[in-house]
């Protein structure tokens, strides 16, 4: 039996998808389950697996294509033989109708047949594209045909200053490409992830009326709950106790004080959301992603721990789907991890506020007409000023501050 396999179901905010590295090729045999291909998209990357064992009989989309929701990847044949090797490459989807050279002859040295995986590896060793034939649909090189050419090729000479790394054409520029002695510059396509931040944080600036409020909170209070519970909370719930639930569940609390903040602007509306969802800023290899806390005000602290360090470790390993990192009403962003001291962080469009933690820092302070040492932490609260005016934007800052510095506060509501 012919079983198809499809682009799954991308969120309504994913319009499409490219096609990374295929993992089998026509011939192989496959199991159910079994990784074929790896999806990117402008959020997360995703995993195509083989929904049926069998025998790969047709590759239809190739590594760089853009594809749908529902587009046709491949077909297994259920009932059929391997014919080809696991190690081999993937095997093309129809020969190309004109000779390899030619499709290169594009001007920019073959870079138009070449997919981001296969980029990145032309780049990694500096060879010139136009110079590899490809075997793929419409002359495209695959990785396997980069893969021959380094076999075949001789070891490259070292460049002489002035001189471009690669490339024959001195007229095109390579990469990385050495511009002077000791000057190096290196031209790197975004990913899908960093090009769409980038249209957001610029529409963010943009379309929102952004201004960002400041206070500071004394972190002794809960250091010293941390310290003194840790052992037991890790021991009972398999989850060490970090600082970011206690924000995650002060700012549950400020926002139920201050619902606006909570809210989003939706055309001539003012959008209040009953519920919280607050997303965690996470950062990856491929940049900063945003997964949501659905419902956290209904959360223990252990549950948020353990979701918290769940988005860290698949955040890396780019194992987020795409429902995790959609929807949200409020955002927590701790640049302190990094070591920033102060910033400005831009809201989450359509969201309208975000906060912002920074590093623990010990500083002199006045308690009580002498000046005493406590690690201190700078807050900051970016929001949309066309829906939450200043004195809600202070106060509910206020209110986080003084949850942290008072955590019994988050026990008994007040």
């Amino acid at each position: 039996m012919l079983i198809e396999v499809k682009v799954p179901v991308l969120a309504e905010s994913v319009p499409d998808a490219t096609l990374l590295d295929w993992y089998k090729q026509v011939g192989e045999r496959v199991e159910r389950g079994d990784n074929l291909i790896d999806l990117e998209t402008d959020k997360v990357t995703l995993e195509v697996a083989a929904p049926e064992a069998g025998v790969i009989k047709e590759i239809r989309k190739q590594t760089g294509d853009v594809v749908l929701t529902d587009d046709i990847l491949a077909v297994i044949d259920t009932e059929g033989t391997a014919t080809a090797s696991a190690s081999a490459e993937p095997a093309a989807a129809a020969p190309a109708e004109e000779p390899p050279a030619a499709a290169a002859d594009s001007g920019g040295g073959g870079a138009d047949r070449l997919g981001p995986a296969v980029r990145k590896l032309v780049d990694e060793h500096g060879l010139d594209a136009s110079a590899i034939a490809g075997t793929g649909k419409d002359g495209r090189v695959t990785k396997g045909d980069v893969l021959a050419h380094l076999d075949k090729a001789p070891a490259p000479a070292a460049a002489a200053p002035n001189e471009a790394v690669v490339g024959v054409d001195a007229n095109v520029t390579e990469r990385p490409q050495e511009i002077g002695e000791g000057r190096v510059e290196e031209r790197v396509p975004m990913t899908r992830l960093r090009k769409r931040a980038a249209e957001r944080l610029l529409g963010a600036q943009r379309d929102n009326a952004l201004l960002t409020t400041f206070n500071e909170v004394n972190m002794q209070p809960v250091m010293d709950l941390r310290s003194r519970f840790k052992g037991e909370f890790e021991e009972r719930y398999g989850v060490r106790l970090g600082f970011m639930s206690f924000f995650v569940k002060a700012a549950v609390e400020a926002l139920k004080k201050f619902p606006v903040v909570n809210a989003s602007v939706d055309g001539d509306d003012i959008l209040y959301h009953g519920y919280f969802d607050v997303g965690v800023a996470v950062g990856s290899e491929r940049g900063l992603v945003v997964p949501i806390l659905r419902d956290v005000d209904r959360m223990p602290f252990s549950e948020v721990e353990r979701r918290i360090r769940d988005f860290g470790e698949r955040a890396r390993d780019g194992k987020l789907t795409i429902d995790e990192l959609t929807g949200g009403t409020f955002t927590i962003s701790n640049g302190g991890v990094y070591g920033s001291l102060v910033s400005t962080p831009i809201i989450n469009p359509p969201q309208s506020a975000i906060l912002g933690m920074h590093k623990i820092q010990d500083r002199p302070v006045a308690e009580n007409g002498a000046v005493v040492i406590r690690p201190m932490m700078y807050l900051a609260l970016s929001y949309d000023h066309r829906i939450i005016d200043g004195r809600e934007a202070v106060q509910f800052l206020d209110t986080i501050r003084r949850t942290l510095e008072d955590p019994t506060r988050m026990l008994l509501a007040i």
